[in-house]
Parts: structure tokens; C-alpha cells; sequence
């Protein structure tokens, strides 16, 4: 027993030895800053109004909803092609020319009660057939009226009456931070809404989207694979957009997507429905735009404009007075800031329409009504050409119904293959080129790095075949 208390007593007499040396030389001391700040409160006095609660807990997204859902249809094409022999074709004994179907699908907005639906030119370019789903599940074949490549607008047709639709809505009139609700059929789930808000205005993609539409709607409601075609509503339910494409390094949605202005779709769509094809209206200048660099040089304030390059002599803006260095502020009080804003603006209009162009000539605004024009003349440059509609006389000459003529050539090498100013482009991957409008849509439908068979007459009527790589 003696052992057993003597036991305790040591390992007591240890750990308060070994607690004690941690205490003194091991362990630092806990400081704590307390800090007393002197009372300098003040009275000040509050005025206090009883402000609108704009919180976006209270916004109402159901009305919108409710008026676009059923006039949102589902869009499905179907192209037929033959597919080059692989080795997997060898393998399982296919035959080279075995035909395929390939299924493509997208959405589109219904416009009139009596069938006319608005979509993407993408979502059924190349397709043997268009198949129309409505949300009630009823399907339709559907009537291919006409497209529009550089803008991405394609009009269809089904035979049916009492449709509900969706109103065009002024997308000129839109304001960034506007809540919107983008409708569609995402990865095919069918009636899909989302919302957020426009987040620019006339964004310019055109470097990253082969010479088409310049002046898109940006917003950040989820737009993913299926949506193209869709609409983009205000809470009024309005159109103001025509859902078009989203940039990504997924495929899928990460933070932005973009919208045809309905502006723009609503003009196209008219257009296709009157004349059977897109009229365009042209100003007639050269341009650059201006900025922080180098508005000190034109003796304004502003940075933000477009100026005058060079004014294209028998056009629209020659004739009413519009000289070079002039600089564009405003279109019919709308605010152009960059070429996008122009061209967006121009691609609401159509020829003969007469706008007022507020423009900054030696540090003063004046007000320049210009008659807008058609074009006759296009820049190709994938082909390195310059070209212009042919004249009647120049038709009849080479008895001729179609063709646009060459007038400028700005790739050597095209010259030392035979090319010639005044040689006529009759058909571009065989199909028939009627005017520079041709060529322009051709050229926007298709992908930067596909061939081109362009055929030539030349001026001694010899037709000839070129391939671009």
C-alpha cells in the first residue's frame, strides 16, 4: 500500500513540476487589445420619402410566361446526306453511298394566329424536312418561306388557324438592366423558361461570327443548345429578341447569350413575306469609329460616334450634303455609338427610306436627312474580291439573267490564276448569284474554313470553275 501512495505522490509531484515549467517557459501570455472609442456621436437630421421598392423579389415573370409559353414551339429538321466511307463502314460491310438522316433541333416563336413562325437560319439550314411541335404536342409539317444567312432569320409556314403568338415588341426602346425571360426547348426539354437581364446593347460579334449580324442583344438568361430560335420577352411579354447563339468553351452556357434584335427580325421577316428576299439600305460611306484616342483630333467631346471615312460618290449620304470627317451621333434620335449601332439601326430600314442623321461637322451638330439606297456593291473577303450587281445593258450583252461582275481584285495570286476585273460570278456552290445580297447571304451561311466552287464567265463568254480552300 505504501508503494502504491508513494507511486501517486511522484507521478502528482511530476506533472505539477512538468505543468508548471510549460506554464513559465513554454506558454505565452494571452493579450487582448480593448480599444475605447470617445462618444462623437452627432445628431443629424433624416429625411426620409417613402421611395418604390424595385427589389427583384417582387417582380412578376408569370404574366410574361403565360403569354409566351404556347406560342414557343419546338423545331425539328431532318437532313439527308452521304457520308464519306470510313474505316468502321469497311468493317461492318456498309456501302460508300448508303444515305444518312441526321436530326437537328431548335426552337421557333409563332407570330401570326394563322401559322407564319420565326427562327434561326442555323436551326434548319440544309434540312429535307421541318417538323413543328407546339406545346400541346401537336405536330405539323412546315413550309420553308424564306431566309435571311447574315442575319439568322428564317420564316416557316404551318397550315393552321387560331394559333396563339407573340407581339413584336421595339427593341430599339430597351434599356440594359431590363429584366427579360428567354423561352425555348433546351437540350429538348420542352417550355423552358428562364430569366435575367439585358446586359449590353448592340454587342458586335462579327469577328467571331463570319460577317453576320453586328449589333446583337446581350442578356444573362440561360440559353443553352436547343434554345436557338427562341424568344426573349420582356415582362410584358413583348418580343423583343430572337434567341440566337451563346458564347462558350463548353458547348454549353456560361455566363452570356446573344438575341437577334426583334427589330431587326420583325423588318426581315416582313421583307421575305413582300418581296421574297431581304432589302437592304445602305448609307454609302467609309467609316471609323471614335474613341478615346482620337476624338481630340476632331475637336469634340464626345468619344463615342461614328466617323466618316469617305463618302461613296452617287450614294445616299453624297447627295445630301454628308462630307468626310463628319461624325454620326444619332440616327432618328436613336444613339449611335459604334458601328454596330449603325449597322443594327440600317438593318431596320429598307431603301428609299429617308433618315435623319444628327451628325458633329467642326464642333457643331446639324440635323442631315439622308434617302437610304440599294446596294450594289459587296466585299468578299474570303475571296479577295470586290464586286457589283451587273447593269441591263451588261445582262443583255452576255445574255445573261443573273450574275454579279467583278470589279476589284485584291489578291495577287487570284490574277495569276486568270482572274480578271470584269469577269461575272454566276453561282457560288451551285447555287445561282442574282445580286451582291446572294453572295453576302451565301457567304454568312457558311464556315470560314469550307471549300467554295465559284463559277466564272468570262468576257469571252468561256465559263470556268474556280476552287477556294
Amino acid at each position: 500500500m505504501k508503494k502504491i501512495f508513494s507511486l501517486l505522490f511522484v507521478s502528482a509531484l511530476g506533472g505539477a513540476l512538468t505543468l508548471g515549467a510549460y506554464k513559465l517557459f513554454v506558454e505565452k501570455p494571452q493579450v487582448v487589445y480593448e480599444h475605447q472609442q470617445e462618444n462623437g456621436l452627432k445628431n443629424v437630421q433624416a429625411n426620409f420619402v417613402n421611395a418604390p421598392n424595385f427589389a427583384a423579389e417582387i417582380t412578376d415573370f408569370t404574366d410574361a410566361s403565360e403569354k409566351t409559353l404556347d406560342a414557343v414551339v419546338h423545331v425539328k429538321n431532318r437532313s439527308i446526306y452521304t457520308p464519306q466511307m470510313t474505316m468502321q463502314d469497311m468493317f461492318y460491310g456498309r456501302n460508300q453511298g448508303q444515305q444518312r438522316v441526321q436530326i437537328g433541333t431548335g426552337s421557333g416563336v409563332i407570330i401570326s394566329s394563322d401559322g407564319y413562325i420565326i427562327t434561326n437560319n442555323h436551326v434548319i439550314n440544309g434540312a429535307n424536312e421541318i417538323e413543328i411541335v407546339l406545346n400541346n404536342k401537336k405536330t405539323y409539317d412546315a413550309e420553308l418561306i424564306g431566309t435571311d444567312a447574315t442575319n439568322d432569320i428564317a420564316l416557316v409556314k404551318i397550315d393552321a388557324k387560331d394559333l396563339p403568338y407573340v407581339t413584336f415588341g421595339d427593341s430599339d426602346n430597351t434599356k440594359v438592366g431590363e429584366w427579360v425571360l428567354a423561352v425555348g426547348n433546351p437540350f429538348n426539354l420542352t417550355a423552358t423558361v428562364t430569366a435575367g437581364i439585358i446586359s449590353a446593347k448592340g454587342r458586335d460579334l462579327a469577328s467571331n461570327n463570319n460577317n453576320k449580324i453586328e449589333s446583337y442583344i446581350q442578356t444573362d438568361a440561360v440559353v443553352n443548345p436547343g434554345n436557338s430560335g427562341g424568344a426573349l420577352v420582356n415582362t410584358r411579354g413583348e418580343l423583343i429578341g430572337i434567341n440566337t447563339m451563346i458564347t462558350s468553351t463548353t458547348g454549353s452556357y456560361i455566363g452570356y447569350s446573344f438575341a437577334v434584335p426583334s427589330n431587326i427580325a420583325k423588318k426581315v421577316v416582313e421583307d421575305i413575306m413582300e418581296y421574297g428576299n431581304v432589302q437592304r439600305a445602305f448609307i454609302g460611306i467609309n467609316y471609323r469609329e471614335l474613341n478615346g484616342a482620337n476624338y481630340k483630333d476632331f475637336n469634340v467631346s464626345e468619344t463615342e460616334g461614328v466617323i466618316i471615312t469617305n463618302v461613296l460618290a452617287e450614294s445616299g449620304a453624297s447627295k445630301a450634303g454628308v462630307k468626310e470627317n463628319d461624325i454620326i451621333v444619332r440616327a432618328n434620335n436613336v444613339k449611335i455609338g459604334t458601328f454596330a449601332d449603325l449597322n443594327g439601326f440600317l438593318n431596320t430600314k429598307r431603301p428609299d427610306d429617308v433618315v435623319d442623321f444628327t451628325i458633329v461637322r467642326n464642333g457643331s451638330e446639324r440635323l442631315i436627312p439622308v434617302k437610304l439606297y440599294k446596294n450594289v456593291t459587296t466585299t468578299v473577303n474570303q475571296l479577295g474580291l470586290n464586286l457589283e450587281n451587273l447593269k441591263p445593258s451588261e445582262l443583255k450583252k452576255y445574255s445573261l439573267k443573273q450574275g454579279v461582275k467583278i470589279s476589284n481584285i485584291n489578291n495577287e495570286k487570284l490574277e495569276y490564276l486568270g482572274l480578271k476585273r470584269g469577269q461575272i460570278i454566276t453561282s457560288i456552290n451551285g447555287q445561282k448569284i442574282n445580286n451582291v445580297n446572294d453572295v453576302n447571304n451565301i457567304m454568312a451561311s457558311i464556315n470560314k474554313s469550307s471549300r467554295l466552287l465559284v463559277e466564272i464567265l468570262t468576257e469571252e463568254g468561256v465559263r470556268e470553275r474556280y476552287i477556294f480552300n
